[in-house]
């Protein structure tokens, strides 16, 4: 697919790939990447981007790179993507069955892709320039240079004179300096044992006192608990005393009771008889009765015939 053809400029070469099956858009997203990188940092890339079209560009790439290293004897370092562009190739149709007996058409799309490498060494070398040559100085000039020659130096020797007794003035305030601190670390070494012995008394009367506030605290807890016990224990007490004097209230009235309940027994015992003496005369009664009425059957029957002679009259 891709074809290798001579450029007219010997620093060119050219290679093409025709008919690829791809879309041109997504191909040329591709192909702007590389466009004017180097070949050798342009394969690199290729290989990495996740693009389909990468493959076909780098193949592209590639023979362009060998045509110009074989065909024209360039060096492959120094070659770059000078051109690099894709054309639409032709587009073959497809249908796709939809419903109802319809059908929509795919296009498939192809590309001709155009990479084209030169080699930068070759077309860049510029000839060298001749060295400009230095104006000769006027006389004004020539005299403002040695005066202002002529102060630096005397600005150096100033500095030169002014640096020893610079160097012993830090000398004399260095050796002050330590002169000061080494008399002001034993007075600060025995201030700071003051401190921590004044900090350290502090912190026992404080832990002193913090012990003494919570004794004062726990002595009335310990004396309310002491009364609370004390309380309870009248309180069961009386209780006890309470529950003893109703037992004692409550023991003669059973003992009423209980002598009450004989004396009832005994009242319905002596009236039972008299009802039992009772019965027996009853039943004599109804037995007499009925005996005058056995023995007297002649007064219904007189009482009978009364009647009927009554009706007959």
């Amino acid at each position: 697919m891709a074809q290798g053809t001579a450029v007219a400029d010997d620093r060119r070469a050219r290679a093409t790939a025709r008919y690829v099956r791809m879309t041109p858009m997504k191909v040329r997203r591709v192909v702007d990447l590389i466009r004017g990188m180097e070949a050798r940092e342009a394969l690199s890339v290729l290989q990495f981007v996740p693009q389909a079209a990468s493959e076909p560009v780098a193949k592209v790439l590639a023979s362009a790179v060998a045509n110009a290293e074989h065909n024209h004897q360039l060096d492959p370092e120094s070659l770059i993507v000078s051109v690099a562009y894709v054309d639409e190739g032709p587009t073959l149709k497809r249908f796709r069955p939809r419903a109802q007996g319809r059908a929509f058409r795919i296009n498939k799309r192809t590309s001709h892709i155009t990479i084209e490498v030169e080699s930068v060494a070759a077309g860049r070398q510029e000839p060298a320039r001749p060295a400009k040559k230095a104006a000769p100085a006027t006389p004004a000039k020539a005299t403002k240079a040695t005066k202002a020659s002529k102060a630096t130096a005397s600005k150096a020797t100033k500095a030169g004179k002014a640096a020893p007794e610079k160097a012993a003035a830090e000398d004399a305030t260095a050796e002050a300096g330590t002169a000061a601190t080494e008399t002001a670390a034993p007075e600060k070494a025995t201030e700071a044992t003051a401190t921590t012995a004044t900090k350290a008394t502090k912190a026992t009367k404080a832990g002193k006192a913090t012990k003494a506030t919570k004794a004062a605290a726990e002595a009335p807890a310990d004396a309310e608990a002491t009364e609370a016990a004390a309380e309870d224990e009248t309180a069961t007490k009386a209780t006890k005393a309470t529950k003893a004097t109703k037992a004692a209230a409550e023991a003669p009235a059973e003992d009423e009771t209980a002598t009450a309940e004989p004396t009832e027994a005994a009242e319905t015992a002596e009236a039972a008889p008299p009802a039992k003496k009772a019965a027996p005369r009853a039943r004599k009664a109804t037995k007499a009765t009925a005996s005058d009425e056995a023995s007297n059957p002649t007064d219904q029957t007189d009482q009978t015939d009364e009647t009927t002679e009554e009706g007959t009259r």
